[in-house]
């Protein structure tokens, strides 16, 4: 209990501290502001065709789904309704997050075994220095810039993709589809998925990086770290998706 205790003890303090180095104004300097944006370019690049790909796909067959029951059941006014609430605001987001921490896991990986020994192998405090900033904080950034483009990208495919299923091409639902995605994105439930956005990518950002670091300072290789890590992350996860249902429905 203690060691799993430690773990998560270990899991906040260095995930504070990455946090710390990405809003501190002296991590930009020219050289690692590069690093950063070339790190965000990367992980885009790899990441968002695909994704694009698989959340269009989703989409269109749970709209067809979604859309085909209400009319034999004579709910089609409610149609559109449940198409935004369960993609746009549940299932894309929670599926960015996993998509962002599957596909970047393998390159973190790597970068992490190849780091020099002397700095893996230091005390917790050389998180502060110039080989992490240099190399693990612009992908932790990259993951939760990602995290963060692909559920405003997809999120606004579904609402499009909502919009042709229900109305067609035709442009005079516009009015009907506008006040119906008024009626779901309500004050409460657009600052819950901005605030489950945010803790997505923050999770998908730093938790990966602080189990390698600390799998490292064991002795261990970062390979090795790679189950617990997703194990870790798939339950912070869950427990943000959790969360926000709760504060939604109840």
């Amino acid at each position: 209990m203690s060691d799993w205790l430690s773990g998560w003890w270990s899991l906040v303090h260095c995930g504070a501290l990455l946090v710390a180095m990405a809003l501190s104004p002296s991590t930009y300097t020219p050289d690692k502001q590069h690093a950063v944006a070339l790190q965000i370019c990367q992980t885009a690049a790899q990441i968002l065709p695909r994704f694009i790909l698989f959340s269009a796909l989703i989409s269109l067959v749970l709209i067809h789904i979604v859309v085909v029951t209400a009319q034999s059941y004579g709910l089609s006014q409610f149609a559109l309704g449940m198409v935004v609430r369960v993609l746009v605001v549940e299932l894309l987001p929670l599926s960015a997050a996993l998509f962002v921490a599957l596909r970047t896991d393998i390159a973190a990986t790597t970068e992490w075994d190849a780091m020099p020994q002397d700095a893996a192998y230091a005390p917790s405090r050389v998180i502060t220095t110039d080989v992490w900033r240099q190399a693990i904080l612009p992908r932790a950034i990259a993951q939760s810039v990602a995290v963060v483009s692909l559920v405003t990208i997809s999120g606004g495919l579904a609402l499009f993709l909502g919009y042709i299923g229900v109305y067609g091409f035709s442009p005079w639902g516009v009015g009907s589809f506008t006040r119906t995605v008024g009626q779901v994105f309500e004050p409460i439930v657009t600052m819950l998925l901005g605030l489950k956005t945010a803790l997505f990518a923050l999770a998908v950002g730093t938790i990966p990086a602080v189990v390698r670091y600390t799998a490292l300072v064991d002795g261990q290789h970062a390979s090795s770290a790679t189950l617990p890590g997703r194990q870790r992350l798939f339950i912070v996860l869950l427990a943000i998706e959790i969360l926000s249902l709760i504060a939604a429905f109840f």
